[in-house]
């Protein structure tokens, strides 16, 4: 397989591990000292977990290529956790912005 493929997707795979580190942080939020909850150290823990794994992407993409993918990613699964989790809600303009976010994954992927 094409390393920059396989680059993408662990870059995909980051993202999902940031949104539930995102996840356990957001618990941790709500308690009344949350840097002394286990799910802020899971949360912490989660994300330094990726860093070894970056240098791999890093080495088969371009930054921008990396920021677009990874930043559109996690906005995307962010927001299905907010709304599916935190019982958050979507506007229109919100919903046409994250369809376009998706579209330029697409492009960036296909063209990359």
């Amino acid at each position: 397989m094409d390393p920059k493929i396989v680059a993408v997707l662990v870059t995909l795979g980051f993202s999902v591990v940031g949104v539930v580190g995102d996840y356990f942080l957001k618990l941790a939020s709500q308690k009344d000292n949350p840097l002394s909850t286990w799910s802020f150290y899971l949360g912490f823990a989660l994300y330094a977990s990726t860093a070894f794994g970056w240098v791999f992407v890093m080495r088969h993409l371009k930054l921008g290529t990396i920021g677009v993918v990874y930043s559109v990613s996690i906005i995307v699964m962010l927001t299905a956790i907010g709304v599916l989790a935190f019982e958050e809600t979507l506007n229109y303009g919100e919903i046409a912005g994250l369809l376009m976010a998706i579209g330029s994954i697409i492009l960036l992927v296909r063209f990359a």
